[in-house]
């Protein structure tokens, strides 16, 4: 039997103002293998940014595997950590019975990591860390792309 797939991802979000033309990045790594993906949207947040990063990486996956996000977004992580299932149970209210944010992407990369089996993982952002310098980077030059491109 073979070794099951493990793919390692750093993510990360950028936004220039919150709202305002935001950026996300993710690098994708398997062995020697890396891509690195990014997008943007016109006028968005730093938390959806976040979020479209893990999605990003996650939708570029062609095949189930074990993957390893580390992401600088508290979150994102505890969001799918702690937050997620009662959310769904709760019909996607909040334990103050309001509506949750950003619904619309937490359902999309639920529906991602359902095909994998996803550990999640946190660094500081800006503490230089390698990988998430470089998503970082990448993330904000999405950005500044949309902001010049609007």
């Amino acid at each position: 039997m073979s070794e099951p797939m493990i793919v390692d991802v750093f993510t990360d979000g950028a936004c220039l103002g919150n709202p305002g033309p935001g950026g996300w990045a993710a690098l994708l790594r398997y062995g020697k293998i890396e891509k690195v993906i990014s997008g943007s949207e016109a006028e968005t947040t730093n938390n959806r940014m976040e979020l479209m990063g893990a999605i990003g990486a996650l939708e570029a996956l062609t095949r189930s595997c074990g993957v390893r996000i580390t992401t600088d977004s508290q979150y994102v992580k505890q969001g799918m950590e702690q937050w997620l299932a009662r959310w769904q149970a709760n019909g996607w209210r909040t334990s103050d019975k309001k509506p949750v944010k950003n619904q619309d992407l937490w359902q999309r990369l639920a529906q991602a990591v359902a095909r994998h089996q996803v550990q999640w993982f946190w660094t500081r952002g800006h503490s230089g860390h390698a990988d998430n310098e470089r998503v970082d980077r990448a993330a904000r030059l999405a950005a500044e792309r949309q902001s010049q491109d609007a």
